[in-house]
């Protein structure tokens, strides 16, 4: 498949002038797939509504099928379509939030959208991105339209155009290039299904955030409990991995480098993310600063980065800092884990 590619600058403000729009949402109206920025990641969009469409992200994707997709919204009035209630606490967030990088799980209108965009579930996870570019694709088009992250399944998720045409040139009909994302980590999933709405996953908007909206919300076992069936993307398979191995250390800086030296004399190539508060302690083979430690929303943002730089490296194994559980550090936290496939060392 020959992948189109277009730039578009994501600060002019009629952005439905530019005819890569047009393009890109024809596209999408005939079913076919394209990956275009929001404020979080890129996304892989198709037709909500066709089986068709739905099968090409997965396919693009290399996803299994039970996994389900995120349905991007450009109208808080294309809900009504395929959502059958919108309860009083997810329209508080949606007040609030959207647009933005919150995720809100309805129950959803049967027949209305295709049951391999909700891996057969009765509910559906919609949110409504806050960017420019975005949003007048899915205007454009007058669809609803799904879309997850615009990398191949497992791989660590795209925040630049370029990191989607590393993973998707051939195998979907165009990328539209907006620049690098803001956020760097996908957007929170909250179940508005039950009496108090629960955190499918950790994101953008905090559980903090979250609280001084609309009062108590939880958060779903599920996130730790691989037998649970997903309500949400990124809560069954490993994602976000690079190449190499990699390990989270919870431990002191002298601590990690010890197990560097250890590996580093086993004759591996070794590289540490870390921050630039710690950048030039450590001595390894690639040494990689992941934003700053008093300040995780610059982590969050060049999580996904990071972990595609030291694919263009030769480490045989990596290691990790590990981050403070509080505000968007759940977010990095959770993908951190998933990455490394829940491996820890505890000094």
């Amino acid at each position: 498949m020959n992948t189109k590619r277009w730039s578009v600058d994501k600060y002019v403000d009629d952005q439905g002038s530019y005819p890569h729009i047009s393009q890109a949402a024809d596209l999408l109206i005939n079913n076919e797939v394209v990956a275009f920025p929001t404020e979080t990641v890129y996304g892989l969009g198709g037709n909500a509504k066709n089986d068709e469409a739905v099968a090409k992200i997965f396919a693009a994707k290399g996803r299994p099928s039970d996994n389900p997709l995120i349905i991007h919204i450009a109208e808080e009035e294309q809900l009504n379509a395929f959502v059958e209630e919108i309860p009083e606490k997810a329209a508080q967030l949606m007040k609030q939030f959207w647009p933005g990088p919150l995720t809100l799980i309805f129950k959803k209108k049967e027949g209305a959208l295709s049951d391999h965009a909700t891996a057969g579930l009765s509910t559906v996870a919609v949110r409504m991105p806050d960017h420019p570019v975005a949003l007048a694709i899915i205007s454009a088009s007058g669809l609803p339209i799904a879309a997850p992250s615009a990398n191949r399944s497992g791989r660590p998720s795209p925040t630049t155009a370029e990191h989607v045409w590393e993973d998707l040139n051939g195998k979907i009909a165009g990328v539209v290039d907006g620049g690098p994302t803001g956020v760097g980590v996908e957007s929170t999933v909250v179940d508005c299904t039950e009496f108090i709405p629960v955190i499918l996953r950790p994101g953008g908007v905090t559980k903090e955030q979250l609280e001084a909206v609309i009062g108590e919300v939880s958060v779903d076992p599920a996130l730790v409990d691989k037998g649970e069936a997903p309500k949400s993307p990124g809560m069954k398979y490993r994602h976000y991995a690079p190449d190499a191995p990699l390990t989270l250390v919870d431990g002191t800086k002298e601590y990690i480098q010890e197990l560097v030296n250890k590996k580093k004399a086993e004759g591996l190539s070794v590289g540490i993310l870390t921050t630039e508060e710690n950048v030039n302690f450590y001595q390894a083979d690639y040494v990689i600063a992941c934003g700053k430690r008093d300040d995780l929303d610059s982590v969050a943002s060049s999580l996904y980065d990071v972990l595609r730089k030291f694919n263009n490296t030769n480490a045989d194994v990596l290691f990790s800092e590990m981050f403070p559980q509080e505000g968007v550090g759940h977010a990095i936290m959770n993908r951190l884990m998933k990455a490394a496939g829940h491996r820890v060392i505890n000094s």
